[in-house]
């Protein structure tokens, strides 16, 4: 199983690019905002790896953001969306972007990615509704930083009980009447003013502050 590549950019597609790790070229599939975001060739890289052994191939997947990785094994949980799905989907939508797509039940967003229907954005909305909001406040929690396109060390991620408050923030919101899709933003900013271990009574504070500006 590999879980991360770091080498030298030999050569970027459409849909994927190649990776020389010490004289082996690894193709390896990504969206195009990963694409797009390579060094040129030659020069050094790093992607975090999502391997998918099946019995007529394997396919390596990339990714410069943990949080982008996330969100493909996510979205791969859903009935009807596959890796391809997947893929394009995190093309025209960021994970922040994708987050409050969900969160806001905004299945035209999510259907903006090629390939994919109404009905199958429908389904995404329904089922990770609930399954979204820890990761989608995760990636933007301080600390949680895009995986190198230089091959430098990511920063760590922050921890599950910080993860855990700021998801509990954004349910007492809700509970105030907020709307799930401004609440979470509210959350996420008030997590970056105050860092990722402000406790959660200082997560709501902060969350209503953004929400009266």
């Amino acid at each position: 199983m590999i879980g991360k590549l770091s080498g030298r950019i030999d050569s970027v597609g459409e849909e994927q690019a190649i990776l020389d790790v010490g004289g082996v070229g690894y193709l390896v599939f990504a969206s195009s905002r990963t694409l797009g975001l390579l060094p040129s060739r030659g020069e050094a890289a790093s992607l975090l790896i999502e391997t998918h052994v099946r019995e007529d191939h394997i396919h390596l997947y990339g990714f410069l953001e943990a949080a982008e990785r996330d969100w493909f094994r996510l979205l791969s949980t859903v009935q009807g969306v596959g890796s391809r799905s997947a893929l394009a989907i995190l093309s025209v939508l960021s994970p922040l972007q994708l987050a409050q797509a969900i969160a806001a039940q905004d299945k035209a967003a999510v259907s903006r990615a090629n390939g994919v229907g109404p009905k199958l954005a429908a389904r995404i909305c329904a089922e990770l509704k609930d399954k979204a909001g820890r990761i989608a406040l995760a990636s933007e929690l301080p600390g949680r930083g895009r995986a190198v396109a230089d091959g430098t060390a990511a920063p760590s991620a922050p921890n599950a009980e910080a993860a855990a408050a700021a998801e509990d923030a954004v349910s007492a919101l809700e509970a105030l009447g907020y709307k799930r899709g401004e609440a979470f933003a509210a959350v996420a900013q008030a997590a970056r003013n105050l860092g990722s271990e402000a406790p959660l009574e200082e997560l709501i504070k902060g969350g209503l502050r953004e929400l009266a500006r």
